[in-house]
């Protein structure tokens, strides 16, 4: 009966910050959101016409603040310019090849604290 993800859906505290993580850093773009009668923004990856980001500023934050969902996965591909610009910014991550797949997984946190997981093929470079 499921045919795959729609979206996921998170809550933020800083708006500007929140988007640069995802638009400015790992290259989503807001797009189209209809008018829900609260504020928030729906982010969309290069040539999709789905949006797979759902963000809205109105909400307390969860206690605790994780929740049950432990991250979000996004396939990824650039390593090499992704890295660079984590570094660029400073920014924590970890970055780790799967056992047994080599793919390669760069984890860090947005500014909610939310863990964001970006997996690359195991064919890329780390460094170019």
């Amino acid at each position: 009966m499921i045919e795959g993800m729609n979206h996921f859906t998170i809550t933020a505290e800083d708006r500007e910050r929140t988007l640069d993580y995802y638009c400015s850093l790992l290259g989503l773009r807001e797009g189209f959101r209809p008018d829900l009668g609260f504020p928030g923004a729906w982010l969309y990856a290069e040539g999709s016409e789905q949006a797979i980001l759902h963000i809205y500023w109105d909400r307390p934050m969860p206690e605790p603040r994780t929740g049950v969902i432990d991250h979000l996965a996004f396939s990824a591909r650039g390593l090499h310019a992704v890295k660079a610009r984590f570094d660029a910014r400073s920014m924590s991550y970890d970055l780790r090849r799967q056992a047994g797949s080599g793919t390669w997984q760069l984890f860090s946190f947005d500014p909610n604290g939310a863990r964001v997981e970006l997996d690359f093929d195991a064919s890329e470079a780390v460094e170019g």
